[in-house]
């Protein structure tokens, strides 16, 4: 009937070893989702999407480190349709630090809609070589981001991430401009 992804059907076997009580817990999870839903109505819930997403992400700060922010943009590319735009003023922080933020925060949104495939651009290659183990992660302060995205790319089918010029990136990058002057 349902289709459980092979990385959460793992992660469901270590909870609970008996199959009888893997088919028990989602079936009792989705029941509760469902009376969720009908209570509360699905105004606030997103789209079950599916398919292949693409996740625009961009970090940036005034100074290093400096007042920061973060944007993101989720793509349908069958229709080229904007499905979700995000942009947050995040504090004082190096550009690595909102590089890493802006895509957890893309990486959680992104994960709402389910999909079986999201790719994920972003305009810095030294984020996409570490997340690709190609670089070492250095400094101390980026290894709990780094792996709060593995913990999260866990729970997805397939994610890939791959470095994009600078001027591919403006949706996102006009994003983190928005949310650095305040803008609306």
């Amino acid at each position: 009937m349902i289709q459980i992804p092979t990385r959460l059907e793992e992660r469901l076997k270590k909870l609970f070893s008996r199959a009888k009580d893997r088919e028990q817990f989602v079936k009792e999870t989705l029941t509760k989702a469902i009376d969720d839903l009908e209570q509360n109505g699905s105004e606030n819930m997103p789209e079950a999407i599916g398919g292949v997403l693409h996740l625009y992400t961009d970090g940036g700060s005034r100074g290093n480190p400096g007042k920061s922010a973060i944007g993101c943009v989720l793509i349908d590319p069958t229709s080229d349709r904007i499905v979700k735009e995000y942009k947050e003023a995040i504090g004082i922080h190096t550009n690595n630090v909102a590089e890493y933020r802006a895509l957890i925060a893309g990486l959680e949104i992104a994960k709402s809609y389910h999909p079986n495939r999201l790719v994920c651009h972003l305009d810095s290659e030294l984020i996409v070589k570490q997340l690709s183990g190609e670089y070492r992660v250095k400094m101390p302060t980026l290894q709990p981001l780094l792996q709060e995205i593995q913990e999260i790319i866990s729970e997805l089918p397939d994610v890939s991430f791959c470095h994009i010029p600078r001027e591919e990136n403006n949706k996102a990058d006009k994003l983190v401009n928005q949310a650095l002057d305040g803008v609306t």
